[in-house]
């Protein structure tokens, strides 16, 4: 099968997991196609069936913002004509659904009909979506798509509070390779940074408000005067500086690192002991689940989708968004001996098997499979 990929070439959430989904189905066969405006993070190496097409936006003087949408939608056209696609499958609604609604229609006009499925990751829906200024596109654009999943119940439920969409959202989870996250620590690296066994904590972030990373170092300096630890920033982003200085008002500075971006953040995971998610709101929460796989558990806030990711009292504990007193006595009872911290790592584990990849791609090939059954 031929299929068009359009996503954000970033390392959020739904850029990783379009990515990851374009490379298992090319593993399993399907010819793949990513369009986008530069190659995606987690695109590096080379891998049969999969093809990169970069969308180029020309910058005239008339214009004070280049006109990406139109440029997007240009190049699907192109792209699903001269490579014949079966189907386009678009991560986020804003621009990527209404540029995909446009292609659509210039294709039809053209006697070339191509099916869109449109996957819904969460800030395309409660936030960007809600601006008034957008929502009357992403409503449209979304009621438009042939298919419509979201990658949890949570989001599922927030889009149809939020717009008003006729038809039905179905719900395929966002999903890992746990192959890839089920690894030892690897000992030089965790002695590096824990040279007297203490406790590694994680937080995995783009430093968004939303991500709420001074409750990461208010969680962390609790945990910290009662068992000895370090806490481990994995991202970067706006909110860093004022996680640095609060670092420095608790003096705590020199126990907290931040080693940026990382790709191969399943050798991150490795040397954790406790991974922390005090999101506002996570449509799903990715680096929750990758932590798991990692058999890492989680403290995280009960907001969105993250009570289908964390379960309380088994994988980790969950707790109210701000409620920084519950989450530090939760994570002390966590780390406090080894029985109890491996006893959790063990569910981990296992809960996140739920999410594999082989579990998930099989849905999505039987929502395709519906626009192109002799495809297969």
């Amino acid at each position: 099968m031929r299929i068009g990929i359009v996503c954000y070439p970033t390392f959020g959430g739904s850029g990783v997991l379009a990515t990851e989904l374009g490379k298992a189905l090319a593993q399993k066969g399907h010819e793949v196609h990513f369009i986008t405006y530069q190659q995606p993070v987690r695109l590096s190496a080379f891998i049969p069936n999969i093809y990169y097409h970069e969308v180029q936006v020309p910058t005239y003087p008339l214009f004070d913002f280049p006109p990406y949408e139109t440029a997007l939608a240009s190049t699907m056209v192109n792209v699903i004509k001269n490579y014949h696609l079966d189907l386009l499958h678009v991560h986020y609604a804003i621009p990527h659904a209404s540029a995909a609604y446009m292609a659509k229609q210039i294709l039809h006009d053209q006697g070339y009909d191509i099916p869109v499925i449109t996957t819904l990751h969460g800030t395309d829906i409660t936030l960007v979506g809600k601006d008034k200024m957008y929502a009357p596109v992403v409503s449209f654009s979304i009621n438009k798509s042939d298919v419509i999943t979201a990658v949890s119940q949570n989001l599922k439920e927030e889009t149809y509070a939020t717009f008003d969409i006729k038809k039905d959202i179905e719900v395929v989870y966002n999903f890992i390779d746990v192959t890839r996250f089920n690894r030892g620590p690897i000992d030089a690296f965790k002695k590096v940074l824990a040279p007297n066994g203490e406790r590694i904590l994680l937080h995995a972030s783009n430093f968004r408000q939303v991500k709420r990373v001074q409750d990461v170092v208010q969680i962390f300096y609790e945990v910290n005067k009662q068992i000895p630890s370090k806490l481990l920033f994995v991202g970067d982003g706006p909110e860093r500086q004022t996680a640095e200085a609060q670092g420095q008002s608790l003096g705590i500075f020199d126990k907290m690192l931040f080693v940026g971006k990382q790709e191969q953040i399943e050798d991150v995971f490795a040397i954790g002991d406790l991974f922390l998610l005090p999101s506002e709101y996570e449509s799903f929460g990715l680096a929750a689940l990758e932590a798991m796989a990692s058999k890492v558990p989680v403290i995280s806030s009960n907001a969105g989708g993250l009570k289908e990711v964390n379960i309380d009292g088994v994988t980790g504990y969950t707790a109210d968004v701000g409620d920084i007193k519950t989450m530090s006595e939760r994570a002390l009872e966590i780390l406090r001996d080894d029985a109890t911290l491996q006893g959790f790592r063990d569910r981990a584990f296992e809960h996140a098997q739920q999410f594999n990849m082989d579990q998930i791609i099989p849905q999505y090939e039987a929502i395709y499979r519906r626009f192109c059954s002799d495809c297969w």
